[in-house]
Formats: C-alpha cells, sequence, structure tokens
C-alpha cells in the first residue's frame, strides 16, 4: 500500500471503523463478477458520512469512484486507484408520499418499481427487471420499452466533489438518452419521483408483460452487466452485433451471449480484458458490416 494510499486508509478508518477495507476484490462487487482491488473501499451510511470520504480523497489528492450495486460497470483487472464508495443500507431509505416517493439511491430500481405498482403509482414499469439501483439510475438515465427514469424524477439529492450536500431540479441534469448532466464527482444520495395514481391491476398487468419481455429475450444464470452498448439511433445494437455474426463468440471466459448479443456473460473466471477484448471485436465487426460505431453503455473504470 502506498503511503498516499496508507494515509487515506488510515484517515476513513478512524471515522467509519469496519466499513473502510484495503484492498478489496471488486469482483465481490459487481455483477460481472469482475474487477480487480479498490486501494480503498469505503461504505459510507449517510450523506454526512458520504461527504466526509469524497473530502478526504480530494484533500489526499486521490480519485472518488462510486461503485453503486456495481452493475452497468467493468472494473479493471487492475483494481480501481483511490477511494472506492459503496453506499450502506442508511441510502435504501423509501419515504412514500400521495403524489410519488423520495427513494435513496442505494434502493433497487426494480424494487422501487414493484412497490409503486403495489401502491397504485404509474411512471416506473418500464424499470421492472433493471439491474442496478435508484442512483446508478440516475447517472445512465436508465430505461427499456420506451421509458426512461428522467420521465418520473423531479429533483436529485447528493454530495459534490467537495463534499458538499446540494439539490439539482431535473431540468438542471439535462437527461439525454442512456446520460445525465451531472456535475463533475456528484454521488447522488437520493431521488424524488413523481409518479401518477393508476389502477393498481392495470399497472400489474403492465408490469407482467415487461417481466414477461425481458425474462424471454435476456439471459439469465450467468453473470453479466446488463446491456453493453447503447442502442444506435433507429436500430438495436443486438441485432447489429448479431447479423455481424458474433452470438457465441467467446474469448476466454466471456461469451456473448447466445440469447441476445447485446449481453456479454461472465462464464466463471473470466477477466475484465476478455470483455474488453470481445467489445472491441464487436465494435469492429458491426462498423465493417454496416457502418455503425457502437458506444457503449457500460462504464469501464479502473487501471486499464
Amino acid at each position: 500500500m502506498g503511503q498516499t494510499t496508507a494515509a487515506l486508509h488510515e484517515e476513513l478508518t478512524r471515522r467509519l471503523g469496519d466499513r473502510v477495507r484495503a484492498a478489496e476484490s471488486l469482483a465481490r462487487h459487481t455483477s460481472f463478477r469482475i474487477g480487480g482491488p479498490a486501494d480503498v473501499l469505503a461504505v459510507p451510511d449517510d450523506a454526512a458520512e458520504l461527504g466526509l470520504v469524497v473530502a478526504a480523497a480530494a484533500a489526499h489528492g486521490m480519485p472518488c469512484t462510486l461503485l453503486g450495486a456495481g452493475s452497468n460497470l467493468l472494473v479493471a483487472d487492475g483494481g480501481i486507484a483511490g477511494g472506492v464508495v459503496k453506499l450502506g443500507p442508511g441510502f435504501r431509505r423509501l419515504d412514500w408520499h400521495p403524489g410519488g416517493v423520495v427513494a435513496g439511491a442505494a434502493v433497487q430500481l426494480g424494487k422501487l418499481a414493484r412497490a409503486a405498482v403495489e401502491r397504485g403509482l404509474a411512471g416506473l414499469e418500464h424499470a421492472e427487471g433493471i439491474p442496478g439501483t435508484v442512483g446508478g439510475a440516475v447517472f445512465m438515465n436508465a430505461g427499456a420499452y420506451g421509458g426512461d427514469v428522467s420521465g418520473a424524477i423531479e429533483s436529485v439529492e447528493g454530495v459534490d466533489a467537495a463534499g458538499t450536500v446540494r439539490t439539482l431540479s431535473a431540468e438542471a441534469l439535462a437527461f439525454g438518452y442512456r446520460r445525465a448532466d451531472l456535475p463533475p464527482g456528484f454521488v447522488v444520495t437520493a431521488v424524488h419521483f413523481r409518479l401518477t395514481p393508476d389502477d393498481p391491476e392495470t399497472l400489474a398487468a403492465r408490469l407482467r408483460t415487461i417481466r414477461d419481455r425481458r425474462v424471454a429475450s435476456q439471459p439469465h444464470g450467468a453473470a453479466n452487466a446488463g446491456s453493453i452498448f447503447k442502442n444506435p439511433a433507429g436500430d438495436h445494437a443486438g441485432r447489429l452485433i448479431e447479423a455481424a455474426g458474433l452470438k457465441g463468440r467467446r474469448i476466454g471466459r466471456a461469451r456473448i451471449s447466445e440469447r441476445h448479443a447485446n449481453f456479454i456473460v461472465n462464464e466463471g473466471g473470466a477477466a475484465a480484458a476478455d470483455v474488453q477484448a470481445l467489445m472491441a471485436e464487436a465494435q469492429r465487426a458491426v462498423w465493417e458490416w454496416n457502418g455503425v460505431w457502437l458506444e457503449p453503455e457500460i462504464r469501464l473504470v479502473g487501471r486499464w
């Protein structure tokens, strides 16, 4: 452990105790089950502790990376330098009110969608089955089947790069396809969702339809990170990869899914380098076949 890393680890341990770990394997914390060690992994339990972690990393001149639920993420085999944040149980609160809900950033998005439907509140049904948290959903403007979270967000609470707690309106985030214009270093802590009352049975039927479509079309039983590439305008990344003849293509222990070509699965023991190589091959093959350059939807983080 380098001197700066040791100093950060020591400072955070004084504040957070055993919720700080050095050289923690991130394969244990990602849906891909892939990733090298974090220099320092911290698990804050409220916005004040999160601000403390962010400010401490900055004071030591080290980056601070938000892990979230570890979905939509590929962590390098070399791990992640500096501080890595995984939000603790305190960020899983749900405060319901007649017009919607305030959801902590660590709440699982699909669970939130189902809970809203049970209460007869519409606006998040498309999120059924999306693997990730509310905080990650804001960052990625997560969505599926014609909907995304930006349509239901009223405002976002978080901590900025200086460790200051702030609230941003939905308009300030300038949502686009699979993106939000968050300030650099901003970490989401909670989201205010504006939802619409509707018939619970109608909503439940809509949810079942989306769940059935997802189960029928996406791989199950093997670790993955969700959709690998964004859909290009007017087309689907999975269709383009399949048309380029890459379904089932393997590199090491990583494989392009036979069920849906926009998913790469970890057959057990895959390296991040295997996945990255498959992604590069898919991009080249689709470009040569069709002239479309696929843009990653997952984030590649760490020491590449």
